[in-house]
């Protein structure tokens, strides 16, 4: 038995024992991290320099793109440090903060999203009250309830997770994964598991279920439109938000839905890759190449630098 202090190392299995594969995945991972920071801020930037951008759905935006810098470099850093050192420990604190703040942001996600979705319902279905009831003060109460939240939603599982006992300190993923922690811990975890799945559907199903209802009535609106310009116009405004939200929770529930089994466990590790370094990378091109509001906005920021 492990003694739980917070002198432990745990060993993190990562993509396994194929060190020719190390140099270029670090090469692929190391340029999709730069390519997430500097997309991410490059609509950080540019929601706050251009006056154009400072209505609320680029608000939420810019608060989004901040969430995915901070997911990214959560992971990304520690593995690629672990691939090019050949270094497969971690420690225990180190493991727990990991841990805890995967499962804050992806929280912190959910939440937002639905917020997002708030927004576009009221633009589209509520356009005559969205002035009035998406102001400044609704809009910073929706961030605030979102961080405080997400965290909070953590908090809990770190809290029961901490006072736990190891058995083995070999972490069969390539971070600190909730799931995967748990099967180091002494005993029957099958309880702790359906109490953990119980708590995140307590947090997470109410954002979710307000995302998908926004979505149907956004979908029944447009689909009313007279006009197929009105349509059009209306759907590009909420288009790269739902390819975002599908792809959230599209990576998100194949992660969960398939087997934990020794048979699927690499297609599982695969869906995390996907969903912890790849999607924060899609984000920021999504709503540059999708939004015309946003590419009206590099232009006029192009404009002004030549100028």
């Amino acid at each position: 038995m492990i003694n739980q202090t917070f002198n432990v190392d745990f060993i993190l299995l990562g993509f396994g024992n194929y060190q020719i594969l190390h140099i270029p995945l670090y090469l692929l991972f190391f340029l999709i991290y730069m390519g997430t920071i500097a997309g991410n801020l490059f609509i950080i930037l540019l929601v706050a320099l251009d006056q154009h951008l400072h209505i609320p759905m680029y608000f939420f935006l810019g608060n989004l793109s901040c969430l995915e810098t901070c997911s990214s470099s959560n992971i990304l850093p520690r593995m690629l440090f672990n691939l090019v050192t050949g270094s497969k420990m971690i420690s225990y604190t180190t493991c727990f903060v990991q841990h805890y703040l995967f499962g804050s942001f992806v929280s912190v996600e959910c939440y937002l999203l639905s917020a997002m979705s708030y927004d576009r319902y009221l633009a589209i279905c509520k356009p005559l009250h969205y002035v009035t009831m998406m102001n400044g003060r609704t809009c910073f109460t929706l961030i605030a309830c979102s961080w405080i939240s997400g965290f909070l939603a953590n908090t809990i599982t770190l809290i029961i997770m901490s006072k736990l006992v190891f058995c083995n300190n070999r972490i069969d993923h390539f971070f600190c994964d909730t799931f995967p922690i748990i099967e180091l811990f002494c005993g029957d975890t099958h309880a702790l598991k359906v109490f953990l799945y119980v708590l995140s559907s307590i947090f997470t199903f109410p954002p979710s279920v307000l995302t998908l209802t926004s979505y149907t009535f956004i979908i029944i609106a447009i689909m009313r439109m007279p006009s197929t310009v009105g349509k059009q116009k209306a759907f590009s405004t909420c288009s790269s938000h739902l390819l975002v939200v599908t792809i959230f929770y599209g990576t998100l529930m194949s992660i969960y839905v398939v087997p934990n089994t020794n048979k699927l466990y690499g297609l599982r590790k695969v869906f995390s890759a996907i969903y912890t370094i790849i999607t924060p990378i899609l984000n920021p091109i999504i709503y540059s190449l999708r939004n015309r509001e946003v590419k009206d906005s590099l232009r006029r920021l192009l404009h002004f630098v030549q100028v």
